[in-house]
């Protein structure tokens, strides 16, 4: 079974962390969430979820992928986390998919990992990934790097992950049983 880290920072955007953790669930995916604090942590409006771990007790050697949701401040907690750049810095060396939507591709770039890359981002923080091939796509896949938009795209974003970390059969299956568009 696949595994993946969803680490929430106080501010993250919610219906970003919730469609990945979902959609990968339901998949098949072991999700693990992580927080970069114990305890419940609030969304950027004031939803909260309350994480199975810390970042800082996650293996990285277990994960397969490590998929960033965005939102603000959420994106800059993710940014200044010794523990998720960490994580972001090994699941990469190892050849493992790094994954971002909305503002969270600019953790990526502070990796450098998308330098040369093509990617996307959410509109407010293009000028911070300007490394990148920038693109404005909903999804933009580049080898083992995979960002997103925004809100807006997280049901497909979510479903790209579910087809790299699964197979296509089983997104699709979860794409019409939710009655997702194409």
């Amino acid at each position: 079974m696949k595994t993946v880290c969803v680490p929430l920072a106080p501010g993250f955007e919610e219906i970003e962390a919730v469609t990945i953790i979902d959609v990968l669930r339901r998949g098949g995916v072991r999700v693990v969430v992580a927080g970069t604090e114990p305890g419940p942590i609030r969304g950027s409006h004031a939803i909260a979820l309350t994480p199975e771990t810390t970042v800082d007790a996650v293996d990285a050697e277990s994960l397969d992928m490590i998929a960033l949701p965005g939102g603000m401040p959420g994106t800059l907690h993710l940014r200044e986390n010794p523990g998720v750049r960490a994580l972001v810095a090994r699941l990469a060396a190892r050849g493992c998919y790094t994954t971002a939507i909305c503002a969270a591709p600019i953790v990526l770039a502070a990796e450098g990992l998308l330098v040369g890359r093509h990617a996307t981002s959410h509109p407010s923080v293009r000028e911070q990934i300007t490394a990148a091939v920038y693109e404005e796509a909903a999804v933009v896949e580049d080898g083992t790097v995979v960002t997103s938009r925004g809100a807006g795209t997280a049901m497909a974003f979510a479903l790209r992950l579910v087809r790299l970390l699964v197979d296509d059969a089983t997104a699709e299956r979860l794409r019409v049983a939710m009655v997702a568009p194409r």
